[in-house]
Formats: C-alpha cells, sequence, structure tokens
C-alpha cells in the first residue's frame, strides 16, 4: 500500500473511544437535563451545545490554552500527575470527547423525550427508583437513539481536523490522525494518497451510515407489521 495506516488505525482508535467513553457520561447528563428541573439548566445545556455552532479551530484553541502546562488545568496535571494534554493521543481525546458531546446529548435526549409519560410514571408509582426506571424502562425503549448517538459521534470523530490539529499537532503515531495525514499529502501535492487516505474515510463513513439507516428502516417494518 502507498500510504502510510498508522493515521488510519490512530483514528479509528480515536472514534472508538471517544464513541465509547460519551455513551457512559452522556446518558447521566441527558437524564439530568431531561427529566430535572433546576437553576441554571438552561445555562448548561447551552454551554454543552455550544460545539454545534462553534468553529473547530475556536473550541481547538481554547482547549489548548486550557489544557497548556503555562496554564491552571495543564499546570496542575503536570505538577502532580505528570501528565502531558498538549500533543498528546490523551490530549486529543479529551478535546474529541468534549467536541462531539452534544452530538451524543442530542440523540439521547430525543430518545429519552420519546419515551411515554405513562411509562415512567408506573415505574414511579411501583416504588422503582430513578437508576432503575432509568436503566429497565427508559434506556430499553432508547436504544435506536442511542445507536444514532453513537455513529454521529464515530463519523464525526472520522472527519476532525480543527481540534486534533490545533491540540495535538501532528506527531506521527502519536497524534497524527488521518484528516491530517490528508492536509499534509494535499500540501505536498501527493493527491494520489490524500485520495486513498479520502476515500477510506468515506467508506467507514458511509458504512456506518449505511447500518445506522438499515436499522431504522427495519425498525420501521417491524412496527408496521406489529400495528397491521
Amino acid at each position: 500500500m502507498l500510504i502510510d495506516t498508522l493515521p488510519i488505525w490512530l483514528t479509528l482508535q480515536l472514534a472508538v473511544l471517544t464513541t465509547l467513553i460519551l455513551v457512559f457520561i452522556t446518558i447521566p447528563i441527558a437524564y439530568g437535563l431531561t427529566y430535572s428541573d433546576f437553576r441554571f439548566r438552561t445555562v448548561l445545556e447551552t454551554v454543552l451545545n455550544l460545539p454545534l455552532v462553534l468553529p473547530p479551530t475556536v473550541i481547538g484553541f481554547y482547549l489548548l490554552i486550557l489544557f497548556s502546562p503555562k496554564h491552571l488545568l495543564g499546570e496542575w496535571l503536570d505538577e502532580f500527575f505528570q501528565i502531558r494534554l498538549t500533543f498528546s493521543f490523551l490530549g486529543i481525546l479529551l478535546g474529541s470527547i468534549i467536541f462531539n458531546l452534544p452530538f451524543m446529548l442530542q440523540s439521547i435526549q430525543v430518545g429519552f423525550l420519546s419515551v411515554p409519560k405513562a411509562m415512567i410514571e408506573t415505574g414511579i408509582a411501583l416504588g422503582k427508583s430513578k437508576w432503575t426506571i432509568l436503566y429497565r424502562i427508559i434506556l430499553p425503549n432508547c436504544k435506536f437513539s442511542i445507536f444514532t448517538g453513537m455513529v454521529l459521534s464515530f463519523t464525526h470523530t472520522i472527519g476532525e481536523f480543527g481540534v486534533v490539529l490545533l491540540i495535538g499537532g501532528s506527531i506521527p503515531g502519536k497524534t497524527k490522525v488521518t484528516s491530517i495525514a490528508i492536509f499534509e499529502e494535499v500540501e505536498a501535492m501527493n493527491y494520489t494518497n490524500a485520495h486513498l487516505y479520502s476515500f477510506i474515510l468515506l467508506c467507514i463513513s458511509f458504512i456506518s451510515l449505511f447500518i445506522l439507516f438499515l436499522w431504522k428502516r427495519n425498525g420501521l417494518l417491524f412496527s408496521l407489521d406489529r400495528s397491521t
């Protein structure tokens, strides 16, 4: 193969880890935002969804400052744990989680809102705890929404450029993901290699979305069959 496959494997590793971590941290956040009514809920929801509208370079720039050893968080991590987030895989992973959180959050919230209130009220009437209602009633009825969030987060991570470039730079085997490899190949006018990298990402994204829409179609057909 003409191209270095390391950026591709690094991209897949970043996308898989980002998606799995987001599932676990976003479900309780979505639950709190959907079913709780606290004072600063709107402010929190706005902040969490900012990555949807902000340019990736803006997010990457502020995360670079936040993670820098010369600033509060970066200095604290470096001094007490010897952890450096800038120009590291851990740094681009955290940046990717922050950047993709709204895609998972929005999908799961839509799923939570689609669960009939009668089912939740029945669980409450039976004396079930909030967590039992979440894991026994709400989540089983939101499988497609959760999977949608996973696919969107995964495919969006696959194509990340601005955030990972600003936080991690282009270190081979460490932070150089496929989108950065494409950019560098284009800069060097190696269009054949850029095409190969781009085609691989295109195929991965197409397959991911195809599986998502196939599940959606089969789910709709199954629902129609049950209603007839």
